[in-house]
């Protein structure tokens, strides 16, 4: 049995929303298609270093949050831009905390 899936709008919105309800300031930095498109979250802790994630399947077959690139903050944004010129229809999301949370792990949001 597939796993029904989210429109790719709905779910930004309420990513947002759960993290605006943890006090982590976020913002959105590319919309992409409304229905189907991939999300990237860059995670950027406020001391010149980053990450990025992405949804993709691990061995099982089960969607979960990968990381796509970590280091210097430029560095991690050069990726992001070399995904959208591929990916016009990405989204990218960047979460900003000192802490390093960014709720991917939490329920609902997995």
């Amino acid at each position: 049995m597939t796993e029904p899936r989210l429109a790719t709008e709905f779910w930004v919105r309420a990513y947002l929303a759960r993290l605006r309800l943890s006090d982590i300031p976020a913002f959105l930095t590319a919309k992409g298609d409304v229905t189907a498109g991939a999300v990237i979250v860059k995670l950027s802790t406020l001391d010149g270093q980053a990450r990025a994630f992405h949804r993709t399947y691990d061995r099982d077959f089960n969607r979960v949050w990968a990381e796509l690139a970590a280091g210097p903050d430029a560095e991690v944004e050069q990726e992001l831009t070399r995904q959208r010129a591929s990916d016009p229809d990405l989204w990218i999301i960047e979460v900003e905390d000192r802490a390093g949370r960014h709720l991917l792990d939490e329920e609902g949001l997995r």
